[in-house]
């Protein structure tokens, strides 16, 4: 027998729009949820898609779950605690069945008071500290591909590196010599 079958095991079955609607109010008390991640959540305790339908309307009409609310903390938070680029905070909305809308609202939001540059510098600054010694090729090279999969434009991740370490960073993919 697997262990994770031991751990995680289905969800009991839910069949009325009251304990449906408990069960919701306790997945949202963890954390906060997006509309379709509510609705994953829901059809996985219930089978009966009306009342799925039904706690869902009756979430929203109470304000409790609201994708556009959603996407503007989602992105605060990634953007102010883990330093992360709007490339990535967006595809990790879009994994959560965020609509674009929504992401592209609260993305331009926060890019009115947040500088990209500046997150970069930090992030930047935080791994030079853990670096040994000299800077060499290969941990440039990581230091970029890094701030690339944290979700920052590759043009600025150059720009940055290339006033912190007085040297030009070549293009990806560019012959070196």
């Amino acid at each position: 027998m697997l262990y994770s079958s031991l751990v995680f095991s289905e969800p009991r079955q839910i069949d009325s729009e009251s304990a449906l609607y408990d069960a919701a109010i306790k997945i949202l008390m963890r954390r906060a949820h997006s509309v379709h991640e509510m609705k994953q959540a829901l059809e996985r305790r219930c089978e009966n898609q009306s009342l799925v339908r039904k706690v869902m309307t009756r979430l929203k009409s109470a304000g409790l779950i609201d994708d556009a609310r959603y996407a503007s903390l989602f992105v605060r938070h990634r953007t102010e605690s883990r330093k992360q680029g709007k490339f990535r905070i967006a595809r990790d909305l879009r994994a959560r069945g965020v609509p674009d809308r929504h992401i592209e609202a609260a993305l331009w939001e926060t890019a009115q008071q947040i500088d990209e540059a500046e997150l970069v510098r930090q992030r930047i600054k935080r791994k030079l500290r853990a670096f040994r010694g000299e800077i060499a090729d290969k941990k440039l090279a990581s230091l970029y591909r890094s701030l690339l999969r944290a979700g920052f434009p590759a043009d600025l991740v150059r720009r940055e590196l290339k006033s912190i370490t007085r040297e030009d960073i070549p293009e990806p993919g560019a012959d070196p010599g």
